[in-house]
Formats: C-alpha cells, sequence, structure tokens
C-alpha cells in the first residue's frame, strides 16, 4: 500500500483508479467554500519520491490502467516534469489507457498549447474543473481566483488540445439572495464555452470555513433549503443549451436528487424528474445519507 498524504481527495468517478500523489495540498487554496486542503501546507513532491510511488503501486497493482494525479492541482507542476511522471507510469503500467488530474483555471492557462498536446500524447486525457459559478460577482465573493472570461479562456485551450473536461458547479454558492445570478451566468458560461461533462454539487460548509466564507460573501448568507436547491436545478438544467452535448450528472453524495443524462437531449426528462421532486413524488436522498 501507498503511504499517502491524507486527507487524500479524488472525484467520485476515480473511486477504483490508482491516486498517485504528483503535489500535496493546493497551491491556491483560497476558496472560502473549500475545505479540503486546509490543513496541508502545499508543495510539489519531488519527482524521485512519486517515482517510487509508481515503482511501488507497479508491484502490487500492475494491471492498472487509469490513474488520478492528486492533490488539488497537479497541473501546476511544470510541463517538463508532468511528462517525466507521465513517462514513467507508461513504462510501469502496460495497461494505461488515462491519466487524469485536477486543473485550477490559472494553471490550465500557464499551460502553453504545445505543453499541453505534449502531455495529452502521454494520456493526460482528462481534466477536472472548478467552475463552481459563472458569476463574476459570485466568483470574487467566495474567492475562487478567476473570472468567467478566463475560465471560458481555459476550456478552449483544453479543447482545442484534446483533452476532456469535466466541471463541477455548486448549488447554492449565491445563497437565497442570489441564486438566480450565480445560476444564470453559470448557464451564459457552459453555453459559450461546454465542457465534456458536468455535474452539481450542493453548498455544504465545514466549520473550519463557515466564518470565513459568511464573511468573504460581503452580506448576510441566508443558506439555500432543498427547495430552492431544486428550483435551482431547475433553471440550471432549462437553461443550458451548449454548442455542444454534455454528460449531465448530479450523483455526488452532496446532491438531494441524484440525476444523469445527457444535455440538451435528455433536458425533458432531467427537468421532469426534479418537478417530481418538487412536488414530493420522487423522493429526495435523506439527509443522513449526504456526505459534503
Amino acid at each position: 500500500m501507498l503511504a499517502y498524504d491524507m486527507p487524500l481527495w479524488r472525484p467520485p468517478s476515480e473511486g477504483n483508479n490508482l491516486i498517485i500523489q504528483a503535489t500535496i495540498g493546493c497551491s491556491f487554496n483560497r476558496c472560502t467554500f473549500c475545505a479540503m486542503y486546509r490543513t496541508k501546507s502545499f508543495r510539489p513532491r519531488a519527482l524521485t519520491e512519486v517515482f517510487a510511488d509508481i515503482d511501488r503501486a507497479a508491484e502490487e497493482w500492475p494491471g492498472a490502467h487509469r490513474v488520478f494525479l492528486a492533490d488539488g492541482d497537479a497541473l501546476v507542476l511544470p510541463a517538463e516534469d508532468l511528462c517525466r511522471i507521465l513517462e514513467h507510469l507508461a513504462a510501469r503500467f502496460p495497461a494505461l489507457q488515462r491519466v487524469s488530474c485536477y486543473a485550477l483555471p490559472a494553471n490550465l492557462l500557464r499551460k502553453t498549447a504545445d505543453e499541453l498536446a505534449a502531455l495529452r500524447t502521454r494520456k493526460l486525457s482528462l481534466l477536472y474543473y472548478g467552475i463552481e459559478s459563472g458569476a463574476a460577482d459570485i466568483q470574487r465573493r467566495v474567492s475562487k481566483g478567476a473570472s468567467p472570461g478566463a475560465m471560458i479562456e481555459g476550456l478552449a485551450k483544453a479543447r482545442a488540445a484534446g483533452l476532456k473536461v469535466s466541471a463541477t458547479v455548486i448549488l447554492g454558492l449565491g445563497g437565497k439572495r442570489r441564486w438566480q445570478d450565480h445560476i444564470d451566468g453559470t448557464i451564459a458560461l457552459i453555453n459559450q464555452a461546454a465542457p465534456n461533462y458536468l455535474s452539481t454539487l450542493q453548498l455544504g460548509l465545514d466549520p473550519m470555513i463557515r466564518e470565513g466564507f459568511l464573511a468573504r460573501f460581503g452580506e448576510p448568507f441566508e443558506p439555500q433549503d432543498d427547495a430552492g436547491m431544486l428550483a435551482e436545478q431547475t433553471r440550471l438544467i432549462a437553461g443550458l443549451d451548449p454548442p455542444r452535448p454534455i454528460i449531465f450528472r448530479s450523483n455526488h453524495a452532496s446532491n438531494a436528487l441524484a440525476l444523469a443524462g445527457t444535455l440538451p437531449k435528455d433536458r425533458d426528462k432531467l427537468l421532469a424528474l426534479v418537478a417530481g421532486a418538487r412536488a414530493g413524488d420522487v423522493p429526495l436522498r435523506p439527509r443522513s445519507l449526504r456526505a459534503y
């Protein structure tokens, strides 16, 4: 077993895949809604440490075919170092099909088109990209560290390099006062620069960050209840008309209602399910089973 620097976070879809820590923590780590790496100080791991983990994992799981590079934003590493990691993975795992990692908007933009193409040829093919909100005002209030324009530019850059993007949106991030601006801005961003995959989460504030989130928001923040979250989901799905099909999911454990489909093809089906939940005909996930 690998000795991970805990806590270890990964997207739900990476749960059955090999995880290699290329960095520790998150190089930004100032988003007020996120507590994932607050107990860690960011540092890139030495390549010798990463290679040693890869070698150890290859002995224990030689048939691994998908790898997730943790922690919060492995894409912050210099392209040369990432290429060396990817080459070592390919050498030790003959069945390797895909490597993925989180990507902060700023770190994606810092990579040149040639660098991204070089990473893609070495099987880095999927980036997890936190949009969270497409509204500039909400992004500022939660210290996202990116603008809608920068996010759109990053999404276009990834697509041009042949990289798939799985993006997330956080329902409830604008609270009861600003939910419409939050959703409308998100719709506008995604309709302009569609990711390959889109997932929704519901806002849940860890006690260690709650006070900071509320202070930074700049006005009294009233959290959305389940009815409000479903209203946001309805508005989001109804408004999305992407230039390319998007595989849509709300299967993260934080969601009150699990949804799955392709937009815009399955819009009516998804809206009917949300309408059923709002009417009480479709059961919601019990709060005791939700995890943030």
